[in-house]
This record gives C-alpha cells, sequence and structure tokens, in this order.
C-alpha cells in the first residue's frame, strides 16, 4: 500500500516542480522525432494549430524523406528535442505536417483512433438527419480531429476523400469503409479524388472502383437525395467537391425564408447556380427565378431537380440561362432588368493570399451589377468561399459596391456553413463559407 501522502507510482514526485518539468522534458525528448520544426511552428501547435509548413521544418531525419516510400506518420520534436506529437507526413506538399495527436502514435494506435474519431465524428451527424435531410458532411478534416478526411453522405451513397499522402494508404481505407458500414448502412461507398489537391500531395488516381458495395451484381453510383424537403439528383461520377454543395443547405433554407418576408411573390435571380439550390428554394416563395452558371452539365442536373420538385412548386416560372455571371449581369444591370431577390454564390475566386486583391475586385464587380438590379427594399444574398478573403474583405467589397451604385445597404444576418460543417476558434481555416444577408435601400 502507498505510504500515506504520496501518489502511487514507482517513485516519488519531485518536492519542486521546476525538477518535475524538466524531468517531463527528459521523458520526453527520449522519444526519437522524425521532424524537427521552428520555434514559431511549436508555438503553433502549442496554441491548438495543426498544420506546419515546409519552410518551418528545421531538419528531417529520415532515409524516405524525399521518396515514395515516405512513412505516412512521423514523431514531431521543436528545436529543442521537445516531443510535440505525431503527424500525417506529406513530403510533397507545403503543408508538410498535420498533426494528428499530441503523444507518440504508432501504426496500430493511430489506426484505432482514426476509428474512434470517425464515429464520433458521425454521431455529431446523426442527429441533423432525418426523412427531409438525408444528406450531410459526415467528417470535415481538421475539425473533426481527421486532417485531410472528408466523407459526405448523399442518400444512401457515401463519398469518401483522402487528401494527404499520409492517408493515402489500404488500412485507413478499410479502417474508414468499417466504421462507415457499421455505423450508416450505406449501398455503395465511394473514393472520389479532388483533382487539385492530388497534384499538391503528389498522390496517384485512387481506382475507380467502389471501395464496397452492398450488392456488387448492382453497383450503384447514383442516387437521390434531400435537403430541407426538396429532392436532388446526385451522380458519384459527375459534379464538383464530392458532387453537391452541402455546406449552403442551411443558407438555401434561409434565403427561402427571407425571401418569403421580404420579397413573396416577386423576381428572383440565383448567380453561379450550380445545380439549384437557391434557386429551387426561393422558386417555393416567387413568382420566378433565374439560374445562372457557366455549366451547361450543371444547368441539367438543376433542371432535373427541379423536375422532381415540381409537387412542391407547383406551375411558378424557373429558368436556366448557360453564360459567365460577370457578363450576363453586366449587360443586365446596364439594360434596366429588376429582381426582387438576388443570390451571389461564386466559386473561390481566392485560393491563396496572392489572390486575394483580385478576388475583391471581383466580388465587387459581382455585387455593383446585383445591386444596380436590386428594386428598393429588394433582398441580396451574397456569398463567399474563399478562406483567405474574411469577413472584413467581403463587407468592404459590398459597402465599396453600395457606394458606386449609390444604395444603402443594411445588414440583416451574417451566416456561414451548415453545422455540419462546424468551425475550430483555434483553426481559421474551418471557416471559410460567408454569406451575407441584406436589404438594399
Amino acid at each position: 500500500m502507498a505510504k500515506p501522502g504520496r501518489t502511487r507510482t514507482d517513485k516519488a514526485l519531485p518536492d519542486r516542480p521546476e525538477e518535475r518539468h524538466e524531468e517531463l522534458a527528459a521523458e520526453r525528448s527520449l522519444v526519437q522525432p522524425g521532424v524537427r520544426v521552428s520555434r514559431r511552428a511549436a508555438d503553433r501547435l502549442r496554441a491548438g494549430h495543426v498544420w506546419v509548413y515546409a519552410s518551418d521544418v528545421e531538419a528531417i531525419p529520415l532515409a524516405d524523406a524525399d521518396s515514395v516510400s515516405a512513412p505516412p506518420l512521423v514523431q514531431v520534436a521543436d528545436s529543442r528535442g521537445l516531443l510535440l506529437g505525431t503527424a500525417l507526413y506529406s513530403p510533397a506538399s507545403q503543408i508538410v505536417l498535420r498533426m494528428v495527436a499530441r503523444e507518440a502514435l504508432d501504426e496500430a494506435a493511430w489506426l484505432r483512433l482514426l476509428g474512434e474519431r470517425l464515429r464520433a465524428a458521425i454521431g455529431r451527424r446523426k442527429p441533423l438527419l432525418d426523412a427531409d435531410n438525408d444528406a450531410c458532411r459526415l467528417c470535415f478534416s481538421e475539425a473533426d480531429e481527421l486532417p485531410g478526411l472528408v466523407a459526405d453522405k448523399y442518400g444512401d451513397l457515401i463519398i469518401l476523400q483522402l487528401l494527404t499522402k499520409g492517408l493515402d494508404r489500404g488500412a485507413v481505407r478499410e479502417t474508414c469503409v468499417r466504421v462507415l458500414r457499421d455505423l450508416l448502412k450505406p449501398v455503395t461507398i465511394l473514393e472520389r479524388p479532388d483533382p487539385r489537391i492530388r497534384e499538391l500531395e503528389g498522390l496517384d488516381a485512387p481506382s475507380t472502383e467502389p471501395l464496397w458495395m452492398a450488392d456488387p451484381k448492382k453497383p450503384k453510383t447514383s442516387t437521390q437525395f434531400r435537403l430541407n424537403g426538396l429532392t436532388f439528383h446526385y451522380d458519384a461520377n459527375a459534379g464538383q467537391k464530392t458532387g453537391a454543395f452541402l455546406d449552403q443547405h442551411a443558407n438555401y433554407a434561409a434565403a427561402q425564408e427571407w425571401a418569403e418576408k421580404m420579397a413573396a411573390g416577386g423576381r428572383a435571380l440565383d448567380v453561379c447556380c450550380y445545380q439549384g439550390g437557391f434557386a429551387l428554394h426561393l422558386a417555393q416563395v416567387s413568382k420566378s427565378v433565374t439560374g445562372i452558371d457557366a455549366s451547361r452539365a450543371s444547368l441539367e442536373v438543376a433542371e432535373k431537380n427541379l423536375a422532381a420538385n415540381r409537387d412542391l412548386i407547383g406551375t411558378k416560372e424557373v429558368d436556366w440561362i448557360e453564360a459567365d455571371a460577370f457578363e450576363i449581369l453586366r449587360d443586365w444591370s446596364a439594360a434596366g432588368e429588376v429582381f426582387d431577390t438576388i443570390v451571389l454564390d461564386p466559386p473561390a475566386f481566392a485560393k491563396s493570399k496572392r489572390a486575394v486583391e483580385g478576388a475583391l475586385r471581383g466580388y465587387k464587380e459581382l455585387n455593383l451589377r446585383a445591386l444596380k438590379m436590386l428594386r428598393p427594399g429588394g433582398l441580396l444574398i451574397t456569398c463567399s468561399c474563399s478562406h483567405h478573403v474574411g469577413w472584413a474583405d467581403l463587407e468592404g467589397a459590398v459597402a465599396s459596391a453600395a457606394a458606386d451604385a449609390s444604395r444603402r445597404v443594411r445588414l440583416l444576418e451574417r451566416r456561414g456553413a451548415a453545422a455540419d460543417h462546424p468551425v475550430v476558434l483555434n483553426l481559421p481555416e474551418t471557416e471559410y463559407l460567408k454569406c451575407l444577408v441584406l436589404e438594399v435601400e
């Protein structure tokens, strides 16, 4: 039995705190790290961030550091050799390390942790699913402590993305499939690569064969899913990202609610409409809706989605126009077109800090043209999905456009991504989608 006043350990704790600190530091430094990082990077990791850039790596004592056989996991230490944790290793990427734990993990421990975290991520989303909403993001990379892992549910299909070199392994896929099958009982699980990320990470294209099928004799790669009571078509082999933009689904509903309050029965315009998410929600409360997109393939899906929801939309006029958003808005604003509601949901204009200045010019131009076409008291819903464009940047671009258009704009609401795309406060990259709901006087 331990003596009174002493913890049950092999040896007593040092009497002085500084001695205990030195002892812990010595224990941690016994672990042989694979990578040492700068003080700046170490400070960021200790503050809760999980990325280390290539410019902050001081030493990589790994025989295969630059080869295709580089280890998927490495231990990370600061410049003094004190262990910071375990990271996924991407030798070809500018983000060379993505932390997955604050302690040293071997392969088996990491796979167990991956399974536990994926289960937890799915558990957080299950309350969001119901008869009117059977699609959501199941795992959102760093926001769910699984850097580079994205999983989306579209009805009975699940799409998996492995966006880092350290995840590009059979054991990781097997772990993900096992958890997804156990918790969600899908018909098919497919992996869908992101071409741009694959290039940055130096990844090979994955197999096009499904990761798992309930019935191998009847492979299923297309389906229908529901958001806010509306039906949408889904094809795993088409579309952008994983196939649809689930992050906007709460904003779709908000747009419908605001339009009903302020512009019911009016004329609505959805710019960069993709497959009709905002347009079909607005069609339930507007007299007519026009959707504009540069992609004919996307508009063909939008037309199928319109047909699938005619029972809710009724005989409302909905039309799709294939056009460049900048060109058609410039022409329409000059011609005196007028709308009661306009939604601007362009693609990411700034994929790097260097692109922000040009992106802001683009946002200003789109908003300027929209402001010139809105009736007094009209509704403008304007979005940015560029992480590098902050709230102040977007609001500044809209304010500048309002000044040039001689319109007074009143902020009704600031909105972000849906709850299945959570923001982690000490990971600012998780906050990327910004949506402003504005009244234009």
